[in-house]
């Protein structure tokens, strides 16, 4: 039984060096302006694999049923985020001044024009466009239906090129 335990635990470790740096990214990626705390919600995200570790029954790639978990613990993170701000707005007021309000760079125009984007669309765009995910692989971690994800994608690159649309002739003149 110890040997057995070992060897979970031998796996889980060389999953998690493995994919550490991809699953902050990823948790990066998706948390919008809270990006900070990208590290805490992956740190979380393994611990909540490894617990579960014995539900997984290898139906999908290990990579796949842990990115579900590390999404479904940004959503957790994103929904508990938004009550701290209705909080503190309650609290008294705060002034609040976003970094890239006055910056006009490339990189930045592109952050706020995916953080215009809802939930929905920013994970699935992030999966499949900076992951590199499919389609068919994006839906199997979001567990939703191929076809909904590309309603999702479709709204999402609409909404960022109209976002973007003064860009593209500095881009290409």
């Amino acid at each position: 039984m110890a040997v057995c335990a070992r060897t979970k635990a031998e796996l889980f470790s060389d999953f998690v060096s493995r994919y550490r740096l991809s699953a902050i990214r990823l948790a990066w990626r998706l948390l919008g302006r809270h990006k900070a705390a990208a590290e805490d919600v992956a740190q979380h995200a393994f611990a909540k694999a490894w617990h579960r570790i014995d539900q997984y029954r290898g139906e999908a790639q290990i990579k796949t049923w842990f990115n579900r978990i590390l999404i479904n613990q940004v959503r957790s993170y994103l929904r508990w985020a938004s009550v701290r701000e209705r909080a503190r707005f309650f609290m008294g007021p705060a002034k609040i001044i976003h970094p890239l309000e006055n910056d006009h760079a490339l990189a930045q125009r592109i952050e706020i024009a995916l953080q215009q984007l809802t939930q929905s669309q920013r994970e699935v765009f992030t999966l499949v466009y900076l992951e590199g995910l499919s389609v068919p692989e994006a839906a199997d971690v979001l567990r939703k239906a191929p076809g909904t994800l590309k309603s999702h994608l479709f709204r999402a690159i609409r909404k960022l090129r109209q976002e973007l649309a003064d860009l593209e002739q500095d881009l290409f003149w």
